[in-house]
């Protein structure tokens, strides 16, 4: 569906604007999102070192700002990092975070097609 490819949620991007998963500078994952649903399932299973690093940087608040162009989102992940979570529980709080507005974006999507 071409209104599916225009939605920068639903989006898949080019492999220069996916979000690479780092656990420190030079010290790559090995994982990268090229879509919001891909963004989602990384924060499930990338080492959590990678999302303490990203998050305290700004790195995830840029990048779903910038690419998947979601200000709301972009927000809530900033919220989290005045949280001052580490480990799991941030995996958590991420994860829900990412997976409440991907699901308010699906599910409204929906609707109008």
């Amino acid at each position: 569906m071409k209104e599916e490819a225009n939605s920068p949620f639903l989006r898949t991007v080019p492999r220069e604007k996916a979000f690479y998963f780092f656990t420190s500078v030079g010290n790559y994952t090995g994982e990268n999102a090229t879509s919001f649903k891909e963004f989602l399932e990384r924060i499930g299973e990338v080492n959590v070192k990678s999302l303490e690093f990203h998050l305290y940087r700004g790195d995830l608040e840029k990048w779903v700002t910038e690419v998947l162009e979601d200000n709301k989102l972009a927000e809530e992940i900033g919220r989290l990092q005045k949280s001052s979570l580490s480990g799991e529980p941030l995996r958590s709080q991420l994860y829900a975070t990412v997976q409440k507005r991907y699901r308010i974006l699906t599910d409204s999507f929906s609707q109008f097609r």
